[in-house]
């Protein structure tokens, strides 16, 4: 440990990197009843706390290795800090970044000065091509994380909030991808305050260092959500999983929706629009308050990154008031007459409503998508929908139901007809061009599509969902068509806001609504 906190006093850092202000986020101590202090690397010349650990490394290499270059695999934050980092010390750098990655993350790199190649589909494959060219052309390679230069360049960001607050902390928060941030300010605050909690934050879909905290090994997970893109890492590092295992407190793992609502309780008090990952942190805090901890103990979040493109906005405001309880989507199968609207809402009482969706499709029942605003959180929304059922309406909560957040609330528009072996998918294509055409070609011309639903989200993988005609004869041949596409894919058949709203037979061999 001594010898990772002298690394950490000395770090070379400030050459490029400021002291990022902590914060108050007086709104939100208010509702979590304690203070609340916010790390705010967004302020980063590149908006993110990478080009500390970039830096340092790089600031720490011979002056004829450094002639020779550098190489870095990254799809974001890391690659804009290796840029700066090269362009400070006038070190050729070369970036190798997925052909999906967002223009604005290749442009800001470019204009740093660095060579940015684009290839592959993934980073695992742009990883590999980064590590070829470091033997062909003799660069060094620098790793994002698993790297103790690297590691001791992050932790500086613990060394400033202890030198910032003087006073006891309770916990602090700190998200975690690949764990150099987690591996380095969990050494530095537990060497001068072992008291103090430090806790890491993932993703429920990308959690690599819970999984190997719980093995008490590391794991390579088969998938991971990349809403969090920041933090989308399959393998936490060797040697950040070893500083983790013996200095982290624990990890807390959040959804999608939490994270959402967490950008906007950052902005709320700050006026700042973070990345998701940036937001991770918070999101655990207040998920750690909400279970109980010291009462008003102060809690300090790291907000990591703001590198968000403009378009996830409209994504990531559909999804924070449900994250902060604060909205409820339902299903709801009202009779299919006259005056049974009005009946509806006056139900519902004075609360507002979100959002609706209904198109006619039978004579007997109705089927309504409807968001509700909540004043009481998860107890008004229990009540509500007891309230609903006593009063004869089926209810179907979606307000947990990915496929119904994501695509079905755009597409209430009534049932097709005739299709007996329609199967459901949820896809994540690679937001290139050509994904479609590569879908399509391994499918072939076998199987018929009988629903298609794409909408941009501002990432660097579009979410798709399929209907698909499939003879139950032809499902061998179709699974291992979808195994040869290789994208991510979730079999939504059976989900029930499907069989509410898009399947025509369900419901009735059913004999009422799923899941009601």
């Amino acid at each position: 440990m001594t010898d990772y906190i002298r690394k950490i006093l000395t770090a070379r850092v400030y050459d490029v990197a400021i002291e990022s202000p902590l914060d108050p986020m007086p709104r939100m101590s208010v509702r979590l009843g304690r203070p609340v202090l916010l790390k705010r690397e967004d302020l980063q010349p590149v908006f993110s706390f990478k080009l500390r650990g970039a830096y340092n490394k790089m600031s720490g290499l011979s002056a004829e290795v450094l002639a020779q270059g550098v190489v870095c695999a990254s799809a974001g934050n890391h690659a804009q800090g290796v840029a700066l980092a090269a362009a400070r010390l006038t070190v050729r750098a070369v970036i190798v970044m997925p052909r999906t990655t967002p223009a604005i993350k290749v442009d800001a790199c470019r204009a740093r000065g660095a060579e940015v190649i684009l290839f592959g589909d993934t980073f695992d494959e742009a990883l590999g091509h980064a590590r070829k060219l470091e033997v062909e052309q003799g660069l060094t390679f620098l790793h994002p994380f698993d790297d103790p230069d690297v590691i001791a360049g992050q932790g500086t960001i613990g060394m400033e909030i202890l030198t910032q607050h003087s006073g006891p902390i309770e916990a602090i928060f700190v998200p975690i991808g690949g764990g150099g941030l987690a591996a380095g300010i969990a050494t530095f605050v537990k060497y001068l305050r072992p008291e103090t909690k430090v806790i890491g934050v993932e993703p429920d879909d990308a959690a690599c260092m819970k999984a190997a905290l719980d093995a008490d090994e590391r794991v390579i997970l088969p998938t991971v959500g990349l809403f969090a893109d920041g933090v989308a890492v399959r393998q936490a590092g060797e040697e950040t999983f070893r500083l983790c295992r013996e200095h982290l407190d624990e990890v807390i793992t959040v959804d999608t929706d939490a994270m959402c609502a967490a950008v906007k309780d950052i902005f709320d008090d700050t006026r700042a629009i973070s990345e998701p990952s940036g937001a991770l942190a918070l999101a655990g805090a207040k998920a750690y308050a909400a279970r109980g901890g010291d009462a008003g103990g102060t809690l300090v979040a790291i907000s990591s990154g703001a590198n968000l493109n403009f378009d996830r906005l409209r994504h990531i405001a559909e999804r924070a008031e449900i994250g902060e309880q604060r909205e409820v989507l339902l299903g709801v199968t009202i009779p299919e007459r006259p005056g049974a609207y009005r009946t509806f809402i006056r139900t519902l009482g004075p609360r507002a409503i979100t959002e609706f969706n209904y198109r006619y499709a039978r004579d007997a029942d109705a089927q309504i998508f409807v968001g509700i605003n909540l004043a009481g959180g998860a107890p008004e929304k229990r009540a509500l929908i007891a309230d609903l059922r006593d009063n004869g309406y089926r209810v179907l909560d979606m307000s947990d139901n990915e496929m119904a957040k994501v695509h079905i609330r755009y597409m209430v528009g009534g049932r097709a007809t005739g299709l007996a072996h329609e199967r459901l998918y949820r896809f994540q294509f690679p937001e290139r061009p050509g994904a479609l055409l590569k879908f399509l070609d391994c499918l072939g011309d076998g199987f018929d599509i009988s629903l298609f639903h794409y909408r941009n989200h501002g990432a660097d993988y579009g979410r798709v969902l399929a209907g698909i005609d499939v003879a139950p004869a032809d499902r061998t041949r179709f699974d291992a068509a979808v195994a040869a596409l290789d994208y991510p894919c979730v079999d939504e058949t059976d989900n029930p806001a499907y069989r509410m709203f898009l399947d025509d037979g369900a419901q009735d061999s059913a004999g009422g609504l799923p899941g009601a």
